[in-house]
């Protein structure tokens, strides 16, 4: 009879399936070169900035609640090269011209695929991947990653 009653806990477990699964976003980081640090720093204060926002939202209720855009995402940190199956995707999501800014002198999936195969260093990091969405940024452009981080999801 007393478990009929339960007290909702902002954050918690049965909060977040209500809310729904967070999206993961995929860094994949170099820890030697300072832009990957710069946008590593970047994306982990931005996690928690949203998670604090989040919770926030969850106990009041004022107009930017109303607005739409991600409030909460799950950073996933990826030192490795992408696989060939999600490198086709980033691929997709940036479009053929920006292949040679993910592997470097490459200027067709192939070409890319081949290059990563013979050296993983020809992969060009940062990269900043929102799976969920269809977008990435490469480089360590602050702006473009803000906006890919805050960009309401696609429908």
């Amino acid at each position: 009879m007393f478990g009929l009653f339960k007290e909702r806990v902002p954050g918690s477990p049965t909060d977040t399936i209500k809310a729904g699964v967070k999206d993961v976003i995929t860094l994949f980081h170099s820890p030697s070169s300072p832009a990957s640090i710069r946008v590593h720093t970047l994306l982990k204060q931005t996690a928690a900035a949203a998670q604090t926002t989040a919770t926030q939202d969850q106990a009041s209720s004022h107009p930017q609640q109303s607005k739409i855009e991600r409030t909460n995402f799950e950073l996933d940190v990826q030192e490795g090269a992408p696989t060939s199956d999600q490198l086709t995707n980033i691929f997709e999501y940036l479009g053929q011209d920006k292949i040679g800014s993910v592997i470097e002198g490459a200027s067709s999936p192939t070409e890319a695929l081949r290059k990563l195969k013979e050296s993983g260093s020809a992969f060009q990091r940062p990269l900043v991947v929102d799976w969920a969405n269809g977008r990435a940024v490469t480089g360590d452009n602050e702006s473009e990653i803000l906006k890919l981080l805050n960009s309401p999801p696609k429908a």
